[in-house]
């Protein structure tokens, strides 16, 4: 069985201080529901289901310490408007009903993070999307025009415009929705665990490596201790099928981000642009730029079919790299800013590009295949697969329910291994004007 492992990489997690410590469970305990996973999806569920039912006993439980995994790993965006698949369909019902549930999944998370004094970068910033070349200006034209027809309100940007915000001139073409949000997700998944209700008990560093039906609903085992429960949610995304489902139908794809030191007085002179936004790229295969709150510049690209979950180190200083040359390319008057960190986080893809949100079985509620969306997406499933279990229905279930479908099933593992790394490697090289 393989478990997430973490390696100390993840710049948003290392910049933390002070971090809380929910001790590993080691003693065999009885609740009423367990959450498996402290992502977006766990934390949100764990929540919901003790504001729904303040009398049961609640256990969310990680294998690492929230925050360390995917959720905290993210390039920090809260993305309100579909996304790839989802934005190229004809449905326009399908896509406001996306639309409803992200915005939402941002009110929730946002009430949260006033009512407890969350300090995670939020912000309001909303999101742009860019081009560099041809081929990015048509998917960008492409994707105005599916904004118009959906009524969405948007900027798009003049070159002046996008020297005063990005501080560069890479850019041929940019639009600007003002939806959604940014954050600093490690830091934000730290103020959600803190914040939990007085019915949820957290336990970290705590691996789930069984999972068996019983006449009293069902029993986890750990390294050190079982759990008996009535109702299991799980939010572990890829690694929901090493728990023995949805096997061979979630493709584990790790895309990668490097993170500068904070920029000196004298190099934000130089930078010349704003604090605070985050560039989507208009052709999917190319480069994701973030500027943060406190000055640090993000470069994400490159991607990698991840089939042992993790990241080996051996891939890092070539995956460095290849952000350095993006980088570069953007900046060139700030040559003498270092990369700090460099890192992997996965997500979970289907072959139809399918998300999964529902019962698996009697009283085993799961939300998978986040498409590479799992901040507001992950968040209004982790609600809603909570309001299911407790039978509470609503119009939010039921768009939930109809914007979700049935992953279809992968080819082996050993076809996979061989045609995945080709295919990413031909949408790398048709990208390669946009990176």
């Amino acid at each position: 069985m393989i478990l997430p492992r973490y390696d100390r990489r993840c710049g948003w997690y290392e910049q933390l201080e002070d971090v809380s410590d929910f001790p590993a469970l080691r003693d065999d305990t009885q609740v009423d529901v367990v959450v498996i996973g402290g992502g977006f999806v766990g934390c949100a569920a764990a929540r919901r289901m003790a504001e729904n039912r303040p009398d049961a006993e609640v256990l969310l439980i990680d294998a690492l310490k929230i925050g360390q995994g995917a959720s905290g790993r993210n390039s920090g965006f809260v993305i309100d408007q579909p996304h790839k698949r989802d934005l190229e369909s004809n449905d326009e019902q399908l896509k406001q009903k996306i639309v409803r549930l992200n915005r939402v999944a941002v009110e929730y998370l946002e009430t949260q993070i006033e009512r407890f004094n969350i300090d995670c970068q939020w912000s309001h910033a909303g999101k742009y999307q860019a081009a560099v070349g041809p081929r990015g200006r048509k998917h960008l034209d492409h994707y105005e025009q599916l904004l118009q027809k959906g009524g969405e309100e948007y900027h798009r940007l003049s070159r002046e415009e996008m020297q005063s915000v990005f501080g560069t001139d890479f850019y041929s073409a940019a639009i600007h929705t003002p939806g959604g949000a940014l954050m600093q997700p490690a830091a934000l998944m730290r103020g959600l665990a803190d914040s939990m209700p007085d019915n949820v008990r957290i336990a970290e560093r705590t691996a789930v490596t069984s999972i068996k039906r019983t006449h009293f609903g069902f029993e986890l085992k750990t390294d050190k201790a079982r759990i008996q429960c009535r109702q299991l949610i799980l939010g572990t995304n890829i690694f929901t099928a090493e728990l023995g489902y949805m096997a061979d139908r979630i493709l584990p794809i790790m895309t990668f981000a490097s993170m500068t030191t904070p920029l000196t007085d004298e190099q934000l002179r130089r930078y010349g642009g704003q604090l605070d936004w985050g560039i989507t790229p208009a052709d999917h295969g190319g480069t994701t730029l973030r500027m943060t709150q406190d000055r640090r510049l993000i470069v994400r690209n490159s991607y990698r079919y991840a089939h042992d979950y993790n990241t080996p180190q051996e891939l890092i200083p070539k995956i460095t790299g290849r952000h350095r040359e993006a980088f570069d390319e953007r900046y060139p008057q700030l040559s003498d800013v270092e990369f700090e960190y460099t890192w992997g986080g996965a997500s979970g893809l289907s072959g139809n590009f399918e998300t999964y949100f529902g019962e698996l079985e009697t009283n085993i509620f799961a939300s998978c295949c986040d498409q590479s969306v799992g901040a507001a997406r992950g968040t209004i499933s982790g609600m809603m697969l909570a309001d299911m279990a407790c039978g509470r229905r609503s119009d939010l279930l039921r768009d939930m329910q109809t914007v979700s479908g049935n992953p279809s099933r992968l080819p082996p593992k050993p076809l996979l291994r061989i045609g995945v790394p080709m295919r990413l490697a031909f949408e790398r090289f048709r990208s390669r004007s946009e990176v």
